[in-house]
């Protein structure tokens, strides 16, 4: 059975920092880029980071490009997301997500129709 866990969510001040964990189970790293997503009350799901089966490409939306870092430890088949200079616009729900792709590819996609399996999400909440 195939699942994602994240774990890492909860309260910070503006300009604080939070590392995010995406535990998979039931899937080879190897065969999966994990993208994150984020989704606040009344706003459409957003993808901003992904990280190839490879994990040597990675790929970021404007939103958050040079504050968060998403790296994968395959050894442990988690992937961690490294949240720095977070802002109130960032309070959401965060969800991981795993996206079936060839070998050790360096392929990276932010659009969630490419994603297969999804985790439960957890919260973030910054405040100002």
């Amino acid at each position: 059975q195939y699942q994602l866990k994240e774990s890492g969510g909860g309260l910070v001040q503006s300009g604080g920092s939070l590392r995010l964990s995406c535990v998979a189970s039931g899937l080879r790293p190897d065969y999966y880029a994990i993208g994150w997503f984020r989704q606040a009350p009344g706003k459409e799901r957003e993808g901003f980071a992904c990280i190839s089966s490879s994990g040597g490409n990675t790929k970021y939306s404007e939103s958050v490009k040079g504050r968060f870092t998403v790296s994968r430890d395959f050894a442990k088949n988690t992937v961690y997301l490294q949240m720095n200079s977070l802002k109130p616009e960032d309070t959401s729900t965060y969800y991981c997500a795993a996206m079936y792709v060839e070998r050790l590819t360096g392929t990276t996609e932010l659009s969630e129709g490419a994603f297969h399996f999804w985790g439960q999400g957890t919260q973030v909440i910054v405040s100002s």
